[in-house]
């Protein structure tokens, strides 16, 4: 019996500088502490900050959690994503609905809301920390790590390798 492939995730906001990025490295820690290597992204919605880091403040907050952003960069969700991942995960319900316009008819990927990964949370929108101040970033760190965590145990735990 062969074993399935290992799953690969999209996580998507509006511009892809705080919300998304913030999602796409909680993700990638909770893939390195199951010792995997997969393909985990992020995207917006729009493209008006093509090419960019994240916010300063969305990089200050994953600093603090002793992850780096500045690596990243933000571009917009493409139709060959649809074929590339297997999750593609909205940041709150209007991306939902964007992608769903978006997904081309027969393409692979799942489409969902980030925190319908915590049954309490199902349907809620992680909320947008741009026009706020810092603190609201580390919410945002809250929210998207709990959600990551909860995703890692429902589709990575059968993948674990140990260290």
């Amino acid at each position: 019996m062969t074993q399935p492939s290992l799953p690969s995730f999209l996580f998507v906001c509006t511009g892809n500088i705080c919300r998304s990025p913030l999602a796409e490295l909680a993700m990638r820690a909770e893939a390195e502490k199951r010792n995997l290597m997969l393909d985990i992204d992020s995207a917006g919605t729009g493209n008006w900050h093509e090419g960019d880091r994240p916010d300063p403040r969305a990089r200050a907050t994953a600093r603090r959690h002793g992850l780096d952003a500045n690596p990243l960069r933000a571009r917009q969700i493409r139709k060959e994503d649809f074929e590339r991942f297997d999750y593609i995960i909205a940041l709150d319900n209007s991306h939902l609905t964007a992608l769903r316009t978006l997904q081309p008819e027969g393409s692979k990927a799942q489409l969902s809301l980030l925190l319908d990964a915590l049954p309490e949370r199902a349907g809620q929108d992680v909320i947008d920390p741009y026009y706020g101040s810092e603190a609201g970033f580390e919410t945002t760190w809250q929210d998207v790590k709990a959600g990551c965590q909860a995703l890692a145990t429902h589709y990575l735990d059968t993948f674990s390798k140990p260290r």
